[in-house]
């Protein structure tokens, strides 16, 4: 073989491992789904069962669980938040009426918890086009704090009003047959399934999980995403284009009420359990805090978010002397990473990872910091 064909072959090898490539594979819909597949089918076992990983983290199956279904909470607000540019303080009304919608229907109906889902999640979207007629009349903050008023409205509505109905501050527990009468959520498995997944409940959530994120996926790359960045960066300009900016972000707040719906309906489902709290306002601080914590305007970035916020709530809350300050850990690693890095925590991973590709742009970005000149931490990033 002669040196040409030999350097040749190296040339073509190269290509095919190189960063363009990794760069055209990461983002297409084929490896978002497979890696949410994956995520799924070992984040349970990693974060609870592992060797030496599952003792880092102390975590527990059950978390892993509230983990995935907030994890949709925040996947559906960051939709209209990150993709559309619509701040909401008051999504909470949708999470926790979908959970008050399938409770009843679960008690009074049919208990399914296929039924109980789709009933939530249809809740949440008839609710989501009443306040669609309100708020998208409104703009800025006008449009955050009459949502939160909104949401605040149902709660004391659900708390109080409506006692007969929701049972106020005792809640409504939730009845569960089997899906479709044949899987019983709470049968667990063996072997090496029962390693991974454990029981049917976990494989459940895991399924809408991945529905969500392939969905959200398509929707960030199809015309009909694209429209809604448009709108997030000039709303004037997108109109002046000839759209009709109105009916697409009706159409946002549609699809994020229809998928925090789906997360309280699973929530119900999960802890067979409907409370006034899921109405209140701080759960929509919450998932504003998932959200931004992780990368506003990114697809792992609201898991990512919700992870670190419940390892917080859920584990660091329950250590010695520590655990008394967990909120305040938390607030100063947000203040922190936001402060440094615009794009919460996948901005950094990203910002970070794509400076290693070049040792020398990695000193310069450290050195840049250190003296406060211009951040990796603005360029990549943003969208994933």
């Amino acid at each position: 073989m002669s040196t040409d064909n030999i350097h040749k072959t190296v040339a073509e090898a190269s290509s095919l491992i190189s960063w363009d490539t990794w760069d055209r594979i990461k983002h297409t819909e084929s490896f978002v789904l497979l890696s949410s597949v994956l995520f799924v089918l070992l984040f349970s076992y990693a974060f609870g069962r592992a060797p030496v990983v599952s003792d880092i983290f102390q975590g527990y199956h059950g978390l892993a669980i509230t983990i995935l279904i907030w994890s949709i909470f925040a996947l559906g607000f960051n939709l209209l938040l990150g993709q559309t540019g619509l701040l909401s303080f008051g999504h909470a009304m949708f999470f926790g009426t979908a959970s008050y919608a399938a409770a009843l229907f679960a008690i009074h109906v049919y208990n399914d918890p296929l039924a109980v889902i789709v009933v939530g999640t249809l809740a949440a979207v008839a609710l989501g086009a009443v306040a669609a007629l309100i708020l998208l009349r409104l703009h800025t903050v006008y449009f955050s704090i009459v949502a939160l008023a909104i949401g605040q409205f149902l709660y004391f509505l659900a708390r109080e009003p409506l006692v007969e109905i929701t049972k106020g501050i005792n809640g409504l527990e939730v009845p569960r047959s089997a899906v479709l009468g044949i899987f019983e959520l709470e049968h667990q498995y063996g072997g090496l399934l029962g390693e991974l997944v454990v029981n049917n409940l976990y494989l459940f959530v895991g399924v809408f999980f991945v529905a969500v994120v392939a969905s959200i996926t398509r929707i960030r790359k199809s015309p009909y995403g694209l429209i809604f960045k448009a709108i997030r960066e000039n709303e004037t300009r997108t109109a002046f284009v000839g759209l009709d900016v109105w009916r697409y972000k009706f159409a946002a707040f549609l699809l994020s009420a229809a998928i925090v719906g789906l997360a309280g309906g699973l929530m119900a489902v999960n802890t067979q359990f409907a409370g006034v709290e899921r109405l209140y306002w701080s759960v929509s601080g919450d998932v504003v805090v998932m959200t931004v914590l992780g990368g506003l305007g990114t697809l792992a970035g609201p898991v990512i978010g919700t992870f670190v916020f419940f390892y917080f709530k859920g584990i660091v809350n329950g250590f010695p002397t520590l655990g008394n300050y967990w909120l305040l850990l938390l607030s100063l690693s947000f203040t922190t990473v936001v402060w440094v890095y615009r794009d919460g925590i996948w901005g950094m991973i990203t910002a970070l990872t794509g400076a290693l590709r070049d040792p020398r742009e990695l000193v310069a970005a450290i050195t840049a910091r250190v003296t406060g000149g211009d951040s990796t931490g603005d360029a990549p990033g943003g969208e994933d």
